[in-house]
């Protein structure tokens, strides 16, 4: 009988631990996390400058825009202003007389042949004559100073028609825009 019992006591407490069925936690439920609220930046578009209306400065750095252009070339010993350049002057010329701020030093440059003397006249002469345009399309002569670098400053050092060409030049340079 003792085996009986044994077996009915460990029948019931296995009957009884079968009972107590566990049961998994249901997961909580994960939220959604929310949206980031949506900023509306106010966007400006500005149009970009005409590269004919010359009264514009940031057409200085359109390179459309004969503003960009600020170097004029001369002939060997001439200080004559070529056709070609004329366009150029004309737009600086319309800027400074819109601008009466502005301010700007024409430098004079020739080549390396001739003496020193003689080249710094050339160049005062092709910066008189960049000067002389400016002013006769409306710029102020207080708005223009001139200088004569002569062949002190040149761009290009070799010596040949190819580097020389490039030495003969009269530089617009603003002070003030």
């Amino acid at each position: 009988m003792n085996t009986t019992w044994r077996f009915l006591l460990a029948f019931a407490i296995a009957g009884a631990i079968s009972a107590c069925k566990t049961t998994e936690p249901e997961p909580e439920p994960v939220a959604e996390p929310e949206p980031a609220p949506v900023v509306e930046r106010e966007v400006t578009t500005v149009a970009a400058p005409d590269p004919r209306d010359y009264t514009d400065a940031r057409n200085f750095e359109n390179s459309s825009s004969l503003l960009s252009k600020r170097v004029i070339y001369f002939d060997f010993d001439k200080s004559e202003v070529k056709a070609e350049y004329r366009a150029i002057v004309a737009a600086h010329a319309q800027y400074a007389a819109s601008h009466g701020s502005a301010r700007v030093t024409l430098e004079g440059h020739a080549d390396e042949r001739g003496t020193r003397e003689y080249n710094l006249g050339l160049g005062e002469r092709r910066s008189n004559a960049i000067s002389g345009l400016l002013s006769a399309a409306g710029t102020r002569g207080s708005q223009l100073d001139g200088v004569s670098y002569g062949e002190e400053r040149p761009v290009c050092r070799v010596s040949d028609e190819d580097c020389w060409w490039q030495n003969r030049r009269v530089e617009i340079v603003y002070t003030a825009r």
